[in-house]
């Protein structure tokens, strides 16, 4: 079965992207290269064509009761133009995926992992009941992210000045030339940044006009390592149905207290278990690079698996995340990682490995 293909793929062969089959999409893994790419988010502005990640509406008088049930998060609280970021889990507290959900005046809109997109969408017609509508519009609509510190600059330029003002994790409607769409100030970078949903028709005229104005073309692999040094999970690799979102030290998205969700019994008997591994952030004391799947050693035992590592452009280091025994997880203990046979020494940091300077 061949792979979707974003409506800008045809612009990336253009310009020399390379190209790889990435969640049954044929997407850019780099243009120029993914430290230099890495860098032009870091330190101006870089646009990401994340048009693979599902959109979904929601809207109807059991919209609400819907994602309350499936949703980690509380929904009923946020107000209009709020994105919160939560799970959807099963009934034992494994992670089904992680998404977005942003609330506008009479529906909702969602943002799903491309990989987990079919899963999502059964699952919620499993569990709605009642009138829900859900409308899949990742076929009608072109996503792309523009990440930065001068990103606020640039969308403010295109959209106008209201954009800049937009708090993080909020979102409102925009038109560009004649499709209407939407703005939030989130991103999966680690910097100040914007994603931007437009229908198709303005998707391909709306990435040159950015392109235009001075933002560099990023792909997945430059995505990865910035997401990498932010401390931010993948799905397929620090979160997963064997992992919940406890071990993966994202209780703060999971309210216990909004009322009966799915798998809310199971995580929370997971906040008094000490005995499931938990995820870590490592410094390794070498230039080669942990990969998924290396052990994670201690005294010659294994404790542990890396889930996601790699050089980090910007700091120099080699990074990995990983899960450990709980005994294992205080920052500065020393590890080991065993890297093809070799024991690389490692070190126990907080995460996230960076963070920048907030100025909204």
């Amino acid at each position: 079965m061949a792979n979707h293909r974003t409506p800008l793929y045809r612009w990336h062969v253009e310009h020399q992207a390379r190209m790889v089959p990435f969640s049954g999409w044929d997407m850019p893994v780099q243009y120029t290269g993914i430290a230099a790419e890495h860098h032009a988010v870091r330190t101006a502005v870089g646009i990401f064509d994340i048009s693979h990640m599902a959109r979904v509406n929601v809207h109807g008088p059991e919209a609400l009761a819907l994602l309350e049930k499936v949703f980690t998060n509380a929904v009923a609280t946020m107000t209009v133009g709020q994105v919160r970021y939560g799970l959807i889990c099963n009934e034992n507290g494994g992670v089904l995926d992680d998404i977005l959900v942003y609330r506008w005046s009479d529906s909702f809109s969602a943002v799903i992992n491309a990989s987990n997109r079919e899963k999502i969408l059964a699952w919620w017609e499993q569990h709605r009941t009642g009138e829900v509508i859900i409308d899949d519009r990742t076929f009608d609509t072109t996503m792309v992210a523009i990440q930065g510190p001068q990103a606020a600059d640039m969308v403010s330029a295109i959209f106008g000045e209201s954009v800049r003002t937009l708090k993080y994790y909020h979102a409102k409607p925009i038109r560009y030339r004649e499709g209407d769409g939407f703005i939030s100030r989130t991103g999966y970078t680690g910097e100040d940044g914007f994603e931007v949903v437009v229908p198709h028709a303005v998707g391909q005229p709306l990435w040159e006009e950015v392109v235009t104005r001075g933002a560099v073309p990023c792909g997945l692999g430059a995505r990865d390592t910035l997401r990498l040094e932010a401390g931010m999970p993948l799905y397929g690799h620090e979160l997963k149905e064997s992992i919940n979102p406890i071990q993966a030290g994202l209780g703060w998205a999971v309210k216990f207290d909004k009322g009966p969700f799915i798998g809310r019994e199971a995580l929370l008997a997971a906040t008094t278990d000490t005995t499931q591994p938990r995820r870590i952030g490592l410094e390794l004391d070498s230039p080669r690079a942990a990969r998924e799947g290396c052990p994670i050693v201690a005294a010659g035992d294994n404790i542990g698996t890396v889930t996601s590592g790699s050089l980090s452009p910007w700091l120099k280091k080699s990074l990995a995340m990983g899960y450990v025994r709980p005994a294992f997880t205080s920052p500065g203990t020393l590890l080991a990682v065993d890297v093809r046979g070799a024991l690389l020494h490692a070190k126990v940091v907080p995460l996230p490995f960076y963070r920048r300077t907030k100025n909204v």
